[in-house]
């Protein structure tokens, strides 16, 4: 998969440049690899479309924002996907390109049909639901087809008429040096139709702002910008275009107890240093409840043991990881006499313990120092 280029390069733009500044350097682009200029060249099409996409992000302060932040992975992580082909681009900027050059494009659809916009949802879930995946009910607020019209703009029991000055192309032709060049129709503004009677519910936009609960299945293992698409779930097409996606991005609220390390989970669990001596059964949490687990004896402070298959559910494989135990060993306080003598008994063992074995050590090196 080839890699993008960066949209200030394409423009041949600094990262500070004005508005001003990227939409003077984008006509430029615009007009040396416009189709209609290059028939039939496929690299001056592709060049084409990729400063239109530059340009649609970086005349736009959010997108720009993300960019400049996050680059383009920042942008699909928003939903960003750039243009699908020549019709989006005459779409989105027709009436910026009939500035640029006088013209549109004949590419531009007759018809006033455009997919709707995506939408973002951010869910935050807490640690448990997140870990092993649940169901819930989001609201959303988006624009929809007018249930009225069914999106067509019109009172019921009325049509939309066809443009008498463009005879419903959307486009008048006129004569410019050399060329002939199509503009937008100044009537109907490129719909090729007009609305004598406007649905009184959206006044003639074919759409209504309603809110919707939408069911949402989060799937178990899902972590801090994990992203889910609801297809047809954005907002409305325009004029019974298809509608968009809506993606969810999920933010997860941290655990009391536990900490997560991709499908890992760690805990840290206080011993007694008597435990960690002699040994001991304890009680664990994990994610599913509490179980039975033996500390061996001579456990050190710090020491990890894993519990196999008891961490998170993996998103992209079978399985699940592993529960990580740290042993946090706790010294004693507030010792009764007879826990501080027998602690002292115990200290002084472990000192002639000490001193014989130094002792040994010393008598050893003494003799191999004879020979």
């Amino acid at each position: 998969m080839t890699s993008k280029r960066d949209y200030y390069e394409i423009l041949g733009l600094d990262r500070n440049a004005a508005d001003s500044a990227i939409k003077a350097a984008y006509r430029k682009k615009a007009m040396e690899f416009h189709p209609d200029r290059n028939p039939g060249d496929k690299s001056a099409e592709e060049k084409f479309k990729e400063a239109a996409e530059a340009y649609d992000v970086l005349r736009d302060n959010q997108k720009r924002r993300i960019y400049d932040q996050y680059g383009h992975q920042g942008l699909e992580g928003s939903g960003f996907s750039g243009f699908g082909g020549f019709e989006d681009i005459f779409s989105s900027f027709g009436d910026i390109f009939e500035d640029f050059f006088g013209f549109g494009s004949g590419r531009r659809s007759q018809s006033r049909a455009r997919r709707g916009a995506d939408l973002r949802y951010d869910l935050t879930l807490d640690f448990m639901k997140a870990a092993f995946g649940t169901e819930t009910e989001i609201d959303v607020e988006k624009r929809q087809t007018c249930p009225t019209c069914q999106g067509n703009g019109c009172e019921p029991g009325t049509q939309p008429e066809t443009c008498l000055t463009c005879g419903g192309s959307g486009q008048v032709s006129r004569s410019q040096g050399f060329f002939t060049v199509r503009t937008s129709c100044p009537v109907c503004h490129g719909a090729g139709q007009s609305i004598k009677h406007p649905c009184h519910q959206c006044r003639g936009q074919g759409q209504v702002i309603a809110r919707k609960k939408v069911q949402v299945k989060i799937p178990g293992g899902v972590d801090n910008g994990s992203r889910l698409r609801l297809t047809g779930e954005g907002e409305g097409g325009s004029f019974n275009g298809p509608p968009g996606d809506l993606y969810v991005f999920i933010h997860v609220e941290p655990h009391e107890f536990f900490k997560r390390n991709n499908t890992d989970v760690l805990c840290s669990v206080p011993i007694s240093f008597i435990q960690a001596t002699l040994g001991a059964h304890i009680k664990v949490p994990t994610l599913e409840g509490e179980i039975d687990f033996e500390i061996p004896k001579g456990t050190q402070p710090g020491e990890i043991f894993r519990l196999m298959g008891r961490g998170i559910p993996s998103l992209r494989h079978r399985g699940r990881g592993d529960q990580l135990i740290q042993v946090e060993i706790k010294t004693p306080t507030h010792l009764s006499k007879k826990q501080e003598e027998l602690l002292r008994q115990f200290a002084s063992l472990e000192e002639n313990k000490f001193t014989n074995k130094l002792k040994t050590m010393l008598k050893g090196n003494a003799s191999r120092a004879a020979l």
